[in-house]
């Protein structure tokens, strides 16, 4: 499995794990909720969907709304599948939140595992972040000796370019230094039971990705979900 694979597998049972919802409905939350996924297609949803239904970590059921229920009877096409969480898939989930592998605070991973932080233990939490902020300072060491080495070959723009990425890197670890610090102290985030950091974007040196709301959002995407 890939590494993009994986983290939408780890994205799609955290959502079912908080409610059932069919495919039109979880890509939108993955859409609007976690940012990292706002280029996923039904394409790319679909394929994860059916092999986690294989695995015998969701289930397929037919939708009850009666919205759902009418506009079957009405077209002839079956209602919208609602997938759910299984007991196996929840042991599943509760496994891989355990986990604080590299992977974890990799840009895009890490994204993911902070979007469900309200359902992790505090002490996985503080080594995901503590790893994090470990492989940002690598960053900025790195990215630092990079900058000595090339500058008087740099053009302004680019030299701009490097300063500016260097920054954003700056804030993420101030960031998560306060983060660090509210664990330690054991005070929890406003808005932690929903997995929702406390106004954290890619402006205000949060990873790009971060979710920022959990409102629904009904500016584009079909309404019919007859996919499987």
């Amino acid at each position: 499995m890939s590494r993009r694979a994986g983290i939408l597998e780890f994205a799609v049972l955290g959502l079912l794990r908080e409610s059932p919802m069919h495919g039109y409905e979880l890509r939108k939350r993955l859409n609007t909720s976690l940012g990292v996924f706002r280029a996923f297609s039904y394409g790319t949803l679909y394929p994860c969907l059916k092999t986690l239904v294989v695995n015998g970590w969701l289930i397929e059921e037919p939708g009850s709304a009666p919205e759902d229920v009418l506009a079957a009877s009405l077209t002839g096409r079956r209602a919208k599948i609602v997938y759910r969480l299984t007991a196996e898939g929840k042991e599943h989930f509760e496994e891989l939140l355990s986990q604080t592998g590299p992977d974890a605070y990799e840009d895009e991973h890490f994204a993911a595992r902070f979007a469900f932080f309200g359902q992790t233990s505090r002490d996985v939490r503080m080594r995901v972040l503590e790893g994090r902020r470990g492989r940002l300072e690598e960053r900025l060491e790195k990215m630092g000796a990079s900058l000595a080495r090339t500058r008087e070959r740099l053009d302004d723009y680019t030299l701009e370019l490097q300063r500016h990425g260097m920054e954003s890197v700056e804030r993420e670890v101030r960031w998560l230094n306060e983060l660090i610090e509210s664990e330690r102290a054991g005070r929890d985030l406003k808005g932690a039971v929903s997995g929702e950091p406390d106004s954290q974007d890619t402006t205000s040196g949060a990873p790009g990705g971060l979710p920022r709301s959990r409102e629904d959002d009904s500016r584009t995407g079909p309404s019919d979900d007859t996919a499987t």
